[in-house]
């Protein structure tokens, strides 16, 4: 469900993951973070009281590009003055020293304005998405109940982004950048701590390669792609957390305080909520999950995740499941031959548990949304599945299909009975059931819901003859 090309980025509320796939990092509030004691090593300075630039600095900025790094965007590396390099230099060895990793060779380091931000995010966006793309995906998270049909998802998106990204490391130029708001304050310094951890992370994993952490291991699997970008957010939530705790001065702090009491975001407010919930999840339920391994074994706990990193949304909102239980492989077959002319195969991809969720809690319809502890508990066993995303562009119909494993009866029986109480009120109809299978006719279309022993398929289509057509290809 999570696009296919990728930037690092920093949020401004706890952090959105935002259409890039590169590393940003955002002014979080930290009301989010687990609570449980931070098994770190405290400078021997008194937390919060350090002068800026009272330390010598272990490590120097990059001042313009590396020859092995060049930069690609449009904006120069930034002129620093010695102050502002001081200040950097410092924030990076204080990274270093609390995150046990060492750099290999200093990054591009690059100050946007706000209009400099939009200008990237418009560019970068529409690199990345043709008009096609966006249709496709509108048309996707509508069948699924969590957008209108027709809805403006560019406008938002690139609006979204642009107020709400405060910094972001892109690994394929290995730069780093920070937005600037007052000048280079607390909120700047906390994004920067977020960013430089993962340059720290990319110099000594390899995102890119050595995490297959890419275009095109996102485009082939979304929910492994999702995982480790929880890993890596998470990892850099937690250490931003703990450079405030520990390094960041009185002013830092009253600075932050200061932008968080001040802060205004009206798009994302105005977000749809599944959307709202996905941008914040590879920081909030990142950084629980990485905080589970930091709690019980330290900085080395994490470490070892990036040699053997989680492959799904299952593990990393139940960190009791790494690594053994990983996906079951689920293979629909190719369906546009059966169904006649004209229809295309728009998505092929995996839910996970994570997206099951939102569908059944974060949907467009308010009043078809589950409570949470349901939501949850229905989508909890996941095992693996595969979906795909249906539409013939002559009669402007589309189907959708989604096979399920769960990881007993008992869980796909949860599911079904969640997915009926959802489906119910969306539809505006009530189940009719027809052996194994509960069925719903409604005005413009046609559902069904098939439970067989662990398995469970459901289906959208525009009628029940196509739904039937699709049930006999696809059934356990």
């Amino acid at each position: 469900m999570r696009r296919g090309y990728v930037l690092i980025i920093t949020l401004l509320i706890s952090s959105l993951a935002c259409g890039f796939i590169s590393t940003a990092t955002p002014v979080p509030t930290r009301t989010s973070l687990p609570t449980q004691a931070i098994p770190t090593k405290a400078p021997t300075d008194t937390p919060g009281a350090e002068p800026v630039g009272s330390q010598t600095p272990t490590t120097e900025v990059t001042t313009s590009p590396t020859q092995e790094e060049p930069t690609k965007t449009p904006y120069p590396t930034s002129v620093l003055d010695a102050q502002l390099t001081t200040e950097i230099n410092l924030i990076q060895s204080q990274v270093i020293e609390e995150r046990s990793l060492q750099p290999k060779h200093p990054v591009p380091f690059v100050l946007l304005s706000t209009d400099q931000l939009r200008q990237n995010v418009v560019t970068d966006y529409e690199a990345n998405h043709t008009d096609e793309d966006v249709s496709d995906e509108v048309l996707q998270y509508s069948l699924l109940g969590l957008l209108d049909p027709g809805f403006d998802l560019r406008t938002l998106e690139i609006n979204l982004q642009s107020e709400q990204i405060a910094g972001y490391y892109d690994p394929e130029t290995a730069e780093m950048f920070v937005v600037q708001g007052q000048g280079f304050q607390g909120p700047e310094r906390l994004t920067f701590s977020h960013e430089y951890t993962h340059v720290l992370q990319d110099q000594n994993y390899d995102l890119e390669h050595g995490l297959n952490y890419n275009d095109d291991t996102c485009e082939a699997d979304s929910g492994y792609c999702a995982a480790v970008q929880a890993l890596i957010e998470g990892d850099a939530t937690v250490s931003e957390f703990i450079w405030l705790y520990y390094y960041a001065t009185s002013q830092d702090k009253d600075q932050v305080d200061a932008f968080n009491n001040s802060l205004k975001t009206p798009i994302f407010d105005s977000a749809p909520a599944f959307m709202q919930d996905d941008l914040l999840f590879p920081y909030n339920q990142g950084s629980t999950f990485v905080m589970d391994f930091l709690n019980n074994g330290g900085w080395s706990a994490v470490d070892a995740l990036y040699h053997k990193p989680p492959v799904s949304t299952e593990q990393i909102l139940h960190p009791s499941l790494y690594p053994a239980d990983t996906p079951i492989p689920v293979d629909l077959p190719d369906l546009t031959t059966t169904l006649g002319a004209g229809w295309r195969e728009v998505t092929r991809d995996l839910m996970g548990e994570w997206y099951t969720y939102l569908i059944l809690a974060r949907g467009v319809n308010a009043n078809a949304r589950l409570d949470d502890t349901t939501a949850q508990a229905a989508a909890a066993g996941w095992g693996g599945d595969e979906y795909l995303v249906l539409h013939n562009d002559a009669t402007s119909v589309s189907a959708f299909v989604m096979k399920t494993v769960w990881d007993t009866t008992n869980d796909a029986s949860e599911f079904a009975s969640g997915l009926e109480k959802y489906a119910n009120t969306r539809f505006g109809v009530t189940a009719t059931q027809l052996g194994d299978t509960l069925t719903w006719s409604y005005s413009g279309g046609y559902s069904s819901l098939t439970l067989s022993g662990n398995t469970t398929i459901w289906i959208i289509t525009p009628d029940s003859s196509t739904a039937q057509n699709i049930t006999g290809l696809v059934q356990p």
